[in-house]
């Protein structure tokens, strides 16, 4: 990067992280630093919420994932929507009325403390590992410009992150995201012009979206009702629906965002507009990497996007194997040029025949292409048997830095910066107030005075950013950060689901019944999950009405009070 780019990104960061301090100023009690004493506006929290959900694992994988795969992925939001308007009516209003620092509370009052702790150490698992999936993004951006292990820049980027969040709480981490989220949008509007911008002179829009769509890259809506395939309108609307309500309704990192609202209609407010604008948004960026991909047909992509582990094997006794793929390389990429000018003077022309030999012939140039990079991979393995050989979150990363002008790339690196800061923070404050407010106050020292919680919360959150940072050393060996994220949280976010859906809904179920359906269905979502006997999205639905049947059951031989004698709250 230039001097320029350093200098946005560097103070692009500052700015944000000084801030979020500033507002954040003056936190004396552990409502102020977990709650941000209810305070904040409608606008903040839909900001707060579509940040902590759009990390940069979001601005790094998903062009990639539309690059390889094309855009179907934006199906997997279609159940947000419809998510939303049910948190609304039911999550946020009781959640507002009991006052409640974490979602888990509730589950105490309507089960028993079992429930209430099963529930917040399922959510301390997912939510941990998930964090230091959301840390190792960013590593991979300095990695790659300083060509250095992502081991050193992911231990400086977490520790960044762990230190703010420490000081200022959940205010300065709603403060930061509301600033982040206006700079992402700037920038991501930026670079959808400047990838148009940049393809040849007689390439435009229209036929840049016709080129990737010839090669199977516009796949966006897909109605086959296929158990197998993650991303369907099928899978979206419901799977999805299922998976986006326990996430916003159940993961404290979400409910931690709306429950800062100022009043249950603020916080209704700002998860409504969340759903309307985050299909948009995700649509735009997998649009970037199918763009970002007609590009790529047109300029020679490297054979491997990963630089770091490309310079590696550059230095390895493997060069000379290396620079004859290369050549190879280079021959199929012009041998796909020529199919790409036939094709153009196809579509010129309009004829549909011509058009569709054409695309035919691209593909198998194409898969040509892909054969050699498939060898280049296989010769780092040989080279270094843990070498990442998975380049998919590093493709837009690779335009980026190569063809945007000075001053952007800087601006457009700090964006993916900011989103990991603002996401991880979040992440962060939400195991800290589990932690604090489920374990700590409810079971090991219930008589504390509000200064004791409040350095317990923070000495939580610096435990968490070490336990979150030494995940991320481990996460580059997962491929795809975007699906493992949402791979993970389906193992266990049906679970949870199940068990609070069973709580504001079927009053004859009691504690016992809703504990014991919980252990028999996460099981039961880990082994099909480890077996693939569906795909991920539909472990959502599984593990949601599995909770429910089961608890129904167990209820018949459970003699207990219910909800009627308990207490509902």
């Amino acid at each position: 990067m230039s001097n320029i780019d350093w200098g946005v990104l560097i103070f692009t960061i500052v700015v944000i992280v000084v801030y979020g301090i500033y507002k954040s100023r003056g936190t004396q009690n552990i409502d102020g630093y977990l709650l941000g004493n209810q305070s904040l506006p409608w606008y903040s929290v839909c900001l707060s919420v579509m940040a902590t959900q759009a990390s940069a694992i979001t601005f790094l994988s998903a062009p990639g994932l539309a690059f390889s795969s094309g855009m179907s992925f934006v199906q997997f939001y279609f159940g947000l929507p419809l998510a939303m308007i049910v948190l609304c009516i039911t999550f946020v209003p009781i959640f507002h009325r009991l006052k409640v620092y974490t979602a888990y509370e509730y589950l105490e009052q309507r089960f028993d403390l079992n429930t209430r702790a099963l529930t917040a150490f399922l959510f301390l698992i997912q939510r941990g590992l998930s964090t230091g999936i959301t840390i190792y993004a960013p590593s991979i951006i300095l990695s790659t410009i300083l060509n250095i292990d992502t081991t050193y820049t992911t231990l400086c980027i977490g520790s960044i992150v762990v230190a703010y969040t420490v000081y200022g709480g959940t205010k300065a981490v709603s403060y930061t995201q509301m600033l982040q989220m206006s700079i992402i949008f700037c920038g991501l509007f930026a670079a959808g012009i400047l990838v148009v911008h940049l393809l040849l002179g007689d390439i435009g829009f229209s036929r840049a979206i016709s080129i990737a769509g010839k090669m199977g890259r516009t796949n966006v809506i897909d109605f086959k009702f296929d158990w197998n395939n993650p991303y369907t309108v099928w899978s979206g609307l419901i799977g999805g629906f299922f998976l986006q309500l326990s996430y916003f309704g159940t993961d404290q990192s979400q409910v931690g965002r709306y429950l800062t609202g100022s009043s249950a209609s603020q916080s209704r407010l700002g998860l409504l507009m969340n759903g309307l604008v985050k299909i948009p948004m995700q649509f735009l960026i997998l649009l970037i990497g199918v763009l970002v991909f007609t590009f790529y047909q047109y300029n020679r992509p490297p054979v491997f996007f990963n630089s770091f582990e490309l310079h590696k094997l550059e230095k390895s006794s493997y060069n000379p194997q290396l620079n004859v793929l290369k050549a190879a390389y280079e021959k199929a990429f012009t041998e796909k040029q020529e199919e790409i000018k036939k094709l153009n003077k196809a579509l010129d022309i309009d004829d549909k025949a011509a058009v569709n030999r054409q695309r035919t012939a691209l593909q198998k140039a194409d898969e040509q292409t892909k054969a050699v990079r498939g060898q280049v991979t296989d010769l780092m393995l040989k080279n270094d048997k843990n070498a990442d050989v998975n380049d998919n979150n590093y493709v837009f990363l690779s335009f980026v830095t190569r063809f945007l002008p000075q001053g952007l790339i800087g601006l457009l690196i700090a964006i993916i910066f900011l989103a990991s800061m603002g996401s991880t923070a979040s992440a962060l404050n939400s195991l800290a107030s589990t932690s604090v407010i489920d374990i700590y106050k409810r079971l090991i020292n219930k008589e504390a005075t509000e200064e004791k919680y409040l350095k317990a919360s923070r000495w939580s959150t610096v435990i968490w950013g070490v336990i979150c940072i030494v995940m991320a050393l481990y996460a580059g060996k997962i491929g795809n950060l975007l699906e493992a994220v949402n791979i993970l949280g389906s193992y266990i976010y049906g679970t949870i689901l199940g068990v609070f859906l069973v709580a504001f809904y079927i009053r004859s179920v009691g504690s016992k019944a809703v504990f014991y359906a919980a252990i028999i269905t996460e099981a039961a979502v880990c082994i099909c999950g480890y077996n693939e006997v569906v795909t991920y999205l539909w472990l959502n639905l599984i593990g949601c009405v599995l909770v429910v049947l089961i608890a129904l059951l167990l209820q018949q031989f459970f003699k207990q009070p219910t909800a009627a004698t308990e207490g509902s709250g």
